[in-house]
């Protein structure tokens, strides 16, 4: 096992996250009654003790055992588009009766009926733009329509302050307005937002957060950063949270982008890698989450074998591979990217509760750079037993295409059929 460079960051204390009773805590009011040491104590104490000053990340290896592979055009898939004209769309979600809502960037949430787009937004939620901050993720309360709730995760800007929260709307007819803000105070920067919401079979709503590039906050209890928070649908914590009245299900994250159920109900995430810190680039990650796993960032990167840290199911050493949306489909999780611009295909094995990756499958790509329809943002399986993808070409970092911004329509037929 390698080690690389040591990290700029000091773990100077570990406070105790308060008990909230039905409400989840800023965590600037945390930092306010919990203040962290500072780093020129932490040496001094660091020194004294005769203990390492700074940390290091522990680089462990891939660990999946299988090659990966190039399917530019894979067999018995027909693609079409299926909505066009969209504006860096982040995150798609179906409602009951077959509608769709998609939201775009700028703060603009869409409804389609039928295929088709309609011209005025459902809502428009104000948001902080610029890098990756803006309207993010999509999600639908699980008794809709009997609750007719959405929710959103959006950068805000507030009193001079950019952070992220979740909102609630409700659908009234075709618009839907502001009902009530279901977390906020999460960190927000322009890069590291996280910003992927869903409901789990469980009920209970599941937000992925980032770090905003300050490492440290990924392994602090007291910060709602680098986290995945589970939530009721109101706003409140779950009696059943690892940490007594604290949002937190699981640490040590660096920017978490996908969030998909298997069937049997465990859940997986997808999470960007490092892109310079600590000396590291590439190992972007595919995670099985335990409740109360730490998941290792800033302090280890790949599978180290730790019994502290959760190892990932799949991590991209040599290439970096940004993942974002995630989705089962014809039994095997599917994987939009960024960067990279392919769908990658997921096959795996379970034996009790342990999951592998039996292939790793790079599809509408030739090379690890460059794919078919660019940049991918969300993969989403549809009420009609499609799978759907958000092209993400329009949003300063791609190069837009005819038609561009799209939604993918992907289809299983028989092999050698094209229409």
């Amino acid at each position: 096992m390698a080690v690389c460079e040591a990290s700029q960051w000091v773990e100077a204390t570990t406070p105790k996250v308060p008990r909230i009773s039905g409400r989840v805590v800023k965590p600037d009011i945390w930092r306010a009654t919990l203040p962290r040491m500072p780093l020129a104590v932490a040496l001094i104490l660091a020194v004294s003790l005769a203990g390492p000053v700074c940390a290091q990340a522990l680089v462990g290896d891939q660990p999946q055992r299988v090659a990966e592979r190039m399917v530019p055009e894979p067999p018995g898939i027909l693609v079409a588009s299926w909505v066009e004209g969209l504006e860096a769309p982040w995150s798609l979600v179906f409602l009951p009766d077959g509608r769709a809502l998609v939201s775009e960037r700028p703060g603009r949430i869409r409804m389609i009926e039928q295929g088709r787009l309609r011209p005025q937004p459902l809502a428009f939620v104000e948001s902080a733009q610029g890098g990756e901050g803006g309207l993010m993720g999509l999600a639908v309360h699980p008794r809709f329509p009997q609750q007719s709730f959405i929710y959103a995760m959006h950068t805000h800007r507030e009193a001079g302050r950019t952070t992220n929260r979740v909102i609630r709307l409700i659908v009234e007819g075709g618009t839907a307005r502001f009902d009530r803000a279901i977390v906020s105070g999460i960190p927000g920067a322009r890069n590291h937002n996280g910003g992927r919401i869903a409901f789990g079979p469980d009920g209970h709503l599941y937000v992925g957060t980032g770090e905003i590039f300050e490492a440290d906050r990924a392994q602090d209890p007291a910060d709602l950063g680098g986290k995945l928070l589970r939530l009721t649908a109101d706003g409140g914590v779950p009696a059943d949270n690892p940490i007594p009245g604290s949002p937190i299900y699981s640490l040590g994250h660096r920017n978490i982008q996908g969030l998909a159920w298997h069937p049997s109900g465990t859940l997986f995430v997808s999470e960007h890698g490092p892109s310079g810190e600590l000396g590291l680039r590439a190992w972007d990650e595919i995670n099985v989450i335990r409740r109360g796993g730490n998941y290792g960032w800033p302090k280890v990167v790949g599978a180290v074998g730790r019994a502290e840290f959760v190892d990932p199911l799949v991590a991209f050493r040599d290439s970096s591979t940004p993942p974002s949306g995630v989705a089962f489909w014809n039994d095997a999780l599917f994987v939009a990217t960024l960067r990279s611009q392919a769908l990658i295909r997921i096959g795996l094995d379970q034996t009790g509760s342990i999951w592998r990756a039996s292939a790793v499958d790079r599809w509408f790509a030739s090379n690890r750079n460059e794919g078919v329809f660019g940049r991918l943002r969300d993969a989403v399986a549809g009420p009609d037993g499609a799978l759907y993808l958000l092209t993400n070409n329009r949003d300063g970092r791609g190069r837009p295409q005819p038609g561009d911004d799209r939604i993918l329509r992907l289809a299983q037929v028989p092999v050698g059929r094209t229409r």
